[in-house]
């Protein structure tokens, strides 16, 4: 069975020990920090977002920035490229997602 590709709120919020109100919030604050929307309106984190999320949780609440300070060290880190941030890569979830859909291509190819 494979990882989850895409986690709700509820289970980000568990995941990363931060309130859903404050992920929203950052949300807004933080363009780095943007899930995938459903037509429903529903959000859908991946892996790549609790890293972004953690990043902020440990800059604000741990070594006590600013909300601008912590926008500043985050953009500078995503800058200067000392972190794979989601929005300039592609996060580990969905290459390996692509990978087994290329597997399971090739292998309809063979049995046609």
């Amino acid at each position: 069975m494979s990882e989850k590709n895409y986690f709700t709120i509820n289970e980000i919020s568990k995941k990363t020990r931060v309130p859903e109100y404050t992920i929203r919030y950052w949300e807004s604050r933080f363009k780095l920090l943007r899930p995938l929307r459903l037509a429903s309106g529903h959000r859908r984190y991946t892996a790549g977002d609790a890293e972004i999320i953690n990043e902020i949780k440990d800059l604000l609440l741990i070594k006590g920035y600013t909300l601008s300070g912590a926008k500043k060290v985050i953009y500078s880190k995503k800058k200067s490229g000392r972190q794979d941030w989601r929005a300039d890569s592609p996060s580990d979830d969905t290459v390996q997602l692509l990978e087994n859909i290329k597997k399971e291509l090739r292998q309809i190819i063979k049995e046609c």
